[in-house]
């Protein structure tokens, strides 16, 4: 069985150790099939760095994320959701993470996430190693790679024929729908 936990995070800044998340959002993917979707706001922790300049990029202001739930109220919400899925004390049961670009930065804030939680267990829910869209669109993509501006999630989307909404964009619960596709057509290639 295929667990797939597509998932993308707006944060209050570049660096997990300083900056914290405001929104959690993807969706639980078994074999193929979107079983359920989620969007959790959330109170970055008390001493998270918000820099102005990330939630201009999220079109959030100071006084809607420090109105979200605690990062203990969404922390336990997303232990419920993963439980519905995953039994933790299986070895063999865990998630595979999947977003755009997850590697080199939402992966380390979404550990550091669990950390703050009181939570050493990362590794009880998901795999060690994490399926990068970015990656395997850029493999994919790599004779097209030269006549393509950037490869930022809203570029390739665009440059393999899905609609984009540029107000919607770096709302997570958007952007993890776009990342979806992107791997469903990167899937389909040969």
């Amino acid at each position: 069985m295929e667990k797939l936990f597509f998932y993308d995070l707006e944060t209050t800044g570049t660096r997990f150790w300083k900056n914290g998340i405001h929104q959690i959002s993807g969706a639980i993917v078994i074999d193929g099939e979107i079983k359920e979707r989620f969007d959790f706001k959330v109170k970055p922790f008390e001493s998270a760095i918000i820099e102005e300049e990330a939630l201009k990029v999220a079109n959030v202001t100071m006084e809607q994320i420090m109105a979200y739930p605690t990062m203990k109220e969404v922390y336990g919400q997303l232990i419920k959701l993963l439980s519905k899925y995953i039994d933790k004390f299986d070895k063999k049961d865990k998630f595979h993470l999947v977003g755009y670009n997850n590697a080199s930065f939402d992966n380390n804030f979404f550990r550091a996430f669990f950390v703050q939680n009181n939570d050493n267990y990362f590794g009880s829910w998901f795999w060690s190693d994490s399926i990068d869209v970015m990656v395997l669109a850029s493999h994919k993509l790599r004779k097209y790679r030269s006549k393509m501006v950037d490869f930022k999630q809203s570029s390739v989307a665009k440059y393999i024929g899905i609609e984009i909404e540029e107000e919607k964009l770096h709302d997570a619960i958007y952007d993890i729908d776009i990342c979806i596709k992107i791997f469903n057509f990167i899937n389909n290639l040969p």
